[in-house]
């Protein structure tokens, strides 16, 4: 029994001793990842906030801005004509190719001219015919008025042979009448070209019988030619205003909006806006010399307004948006950045045209404002050395693996200095203390 109870005595104390090693070493554990996690956070504080943020900066000019109002168009031919017989009959030539530029009354096709030369002939003879009648009833009325006067006719006798001349008289009017009506239908057997244009697709071949239904070609005039495109409604006392001084100029570019295709005038501003879309209509007129401009085709078109004399102008990369709308960063004298509200009044070409919020001569931020907070302090660089500030920031903001693991103050300090032997010496002359991004300790 004595033996037992000392076995139970030995178990329970080796028991209590596991359970008190146990909790001894979770402890250590603990305070060692609470002594990195520290010593982590300290060296953060040391290389981040405090160090200045690098920026590329700019500065707000004055210069010349043209004010543009932008509208996608598509182009149309100046003039188009679909060309239908106006008399019947076999199409015995056709003068022209498909894709051929004619010019103004070129001859284009022919109808078979013999039925309606015949009916012309037909009423020149009968033309002819009554034309003898009229001079034998004439010759007739002269000499009854000579008896008349004598008092050797009588009245019926003279009146019935003076209105038989009027009877005659007109019915040669309608001769030549009728013999107008055959030589326009003739005309008719030849078809020419009204404008300057370009012919389409051959309709009808030769040799078909044809009729006032049957399509022959669409002839299109290309030079010049016309674009029509639409503008919102809040730019039509703009586009009034600006055209009462003189004609607008009009761009037409292409799908990039970086090619110019033509430059025109604006021509026609449509007398009523389209209350589905609350658009207004414009159509603008293009010389066109070269043919980039083609019927159908689709178009984006700048009208020219006005010009904004010493308008301030920045990087269009200066503007942000935020909830409250367009603000900048400003960098002020001491180096730091003020973030500033603006009013736009354009974005064009990479560049901002400011209404109000900034001044001549001011420096703004370019690049680098999703580092910056307000009344941060800045370093200004160029673009080059922000790009490898961006980089060495990266760099110092994913860890290596063997950071996790502590290391003592003699290994940190010549990390240290193996780093900043390795930075080039511009940027050691520049930075007497290095950013907190490009320093790792």
């Amino acid at each position: 029994m004595r033996k037992l109870r000392w076995l139970f005595i030995l178990i329970g104390t080796l028991f209590i001793g596991g359970i008190w090693y146990y909790f001894s070493r979770q402890n250590a554990s603990h305070d060692s990842v609470d002594a990195s996690k520290t010593k982590t956070a300290g060296h953060s504080q040391r290389g981040g906030p405090g160090g200045p943020v690098p920026v590329v900066a700019g500065v707000v000019q004055k210069r010349d801005v043209p004010i543009y109002l932008d509208g996608i168009g598509t182009v149309q031919a100046f003039n188009t004509v679909t060309f239908h017989p106006q008399v019947s009959g076999i199409l015995t030539q056709v003068a022209f190719q498909e894709g051929q530029d004619v010019k103004k009354g070129d001859l284009l096709a022919v109808i078979d001219p013999r039925p309606l030369q015949a009916q012309l002939d037909g009423a020149v003879a009968k033309k002819n015919q009554d034309v003898a009648q009229l001079n034998n009833a004439k010759v007739l009325l002269g000499r009854d008025s000579d008896l008349f006067k004598k008092g050797a006719l009588d009245n019926q006798t003279y009146d019935t042979q003076r209105y038989l001349v009027d009877q005659l008289d007109a019915t040669v009017k309608s001769d030549q009448a009728a013999i107008d009506n055959a030589q326009t239908q003739l005309s008719y057997t030849q078809i020419t070209a009204p404008f300057d244009g370009r012919c389409g697709i051959r309709q009808v071949d030769q040799g078909n019988y044809v009729t006032p239904t049957s399509t022959l070609l669409v002839l299109t005039q290309l030079k010049p030619i016309s674009v029509v495109f639409t503008l919102p409604q809040q730019n039509l006392l703009i586009v009034n205003e600006a055209s009462a001084k003189g004609p607008l100029k009009v761009s037409a570019l292409d799908s990039t909006q970086k090619n110019s295709l033509d430059e025109g005038t604006l021509a026609v501003v449509d007398n009523q806006i389209d209350p589905t879309t609350g658009t207004i209509k414009l159509k603008a007129t293009f010389p066109n010399p070269s043919l980039k401009l083609w019927p159908g085709q689709f178009v984006n078109n700048r009208l020219l307004v006005s010009t904004r004399h010493d308008g301030l102008v920045v990087p269009a990369s200066v503007i942000q948006r935020g909830p409250n709308g367009a603000y900048a960063y400003v960098i002020t004298e001491d180096k730091t950045a003020q973030m500033r509200p603006v009013q736009v009044a354009q974005i064009d070409g990479g560049q901002a045209l400011i209404d109000s919020g900034l001044k001549e001569g001011e420096q703004v931020v370019v690049d680098g404002q999703y580092k910056l907070q307000p009344d941060s302090p800045v370093q200004i660089t160029t673009p080059n050395q922000s790009a490898k500030g961006k980089q060495l920031a990266q760099a110092s903001e994913s860890p290596s693996q063997d950071q996790s693991a502590p290391t003592s103050p003699s290994q940190e300090a010549n990390g240290s200095e193996h780093h900043r032997h390795h930075l080039p010496k511009t940027e050691q002359a520049e930075n007497s203390t290095p950013p907190a991004t490009a320093t790792k300790e």
